[in-house]
């Protein structure tokens, strides 16, 4: 008898599954989880076959790749939401606001005046996420855990709409207690959004509440 073809299951549907099984382990809705999909780096031909299967959110590092590479992928899929996840420079506070759709990465408040202005400009307010250097790592952006309230009330004075908080754990580290840490402070400042969790981790973002997950390897392959 001959044994039916399994057809391979693609690695976006893969990681939908896992996120799917992820908040279903944690009680929640799995439709309360936005993926991601980190295309920096990637070209076009890499990014395309996501598309056609039905990802609309992707996530892009650095503004100027994302001028090259997207206004072409949006003009033939016009329903695409761009986010910067990447640090953004006050000076590029304009084309961010112009191409993307989304924030991850507000950080200081010189970028808050910045993204005010850039938003007053173009008549369009986006909501940021402000990240937290949750693990107080020099190397790394995000504000310090103490001055967040008084960067959060700068960004509402400025009326930039506050999506939530946004970390990156340490690396080689266990990241389940940086992520209850952004869970606690995005609760005890009435935030809704957490943009935390990779491919390495979302599962556990996703069961500690993480409402947007930003995920790459496990969508593209490693880089090279």
């Amino acid at each position: 008898m001959n044994q039916p073809d399994v057809q391979p299951v693609s690695p976006l549907a893969e990681v939908q599954s896992r996120i799917a099984a992820a908040a279903r382990i944690a009680g929640r809705d799995p439709a309360e989880v936005a993926l991601v999909a980190i295309s920096k780096t990637r070209p076009a031909e890499a990014i395309l076959p996501l598309i056609a299967a039905g990802q609309r959110i992707f996530g892009e590092n650095r503004v100027a790749e994302a001028e090259a590479k997207w206004p072409a992928l949006r003009e033939a899929h016009g329903d695409i939401a761009l986010h910067l996840v990447g640090q953004l420079q006050s000076n590029k506070a304009d084309e961010a606001v112009a191409l993307f759709d989304c924030i991850h990465s507000l950080d200081r408040s010189s970028l808050v005046g910045a993204l005010a202005r850039a938003m007053d400009k173009a008549g369009r307010r986006l909501p940021c996420f402000v990240q937290v250097n949750i693990g107080d790592e020099a190397q790394k952006g995000g504000c310090a855990i103490a001055t967040l309230p008084a960067l959060l009330a700068e960004a509402r004075g400025a009326d930039i709409p506050l999506a939530g908080l946004m970390c990156v754990p340490p690396l080689d580290i266990e990241p389940t207690p940086f992520f209850a840490l952004l869970d606690k402070l995005a609760d005890d400042h009435g935030l809704a959004g957490l943009s935390m969790g990779m491919s390495g981790d979302f599962e556990t973002a996703i069961q500690l509440g993480a409402t947007h997950v930003r995920v790459g390897s496990a969508l593209f392959g490693a880089r090279a």
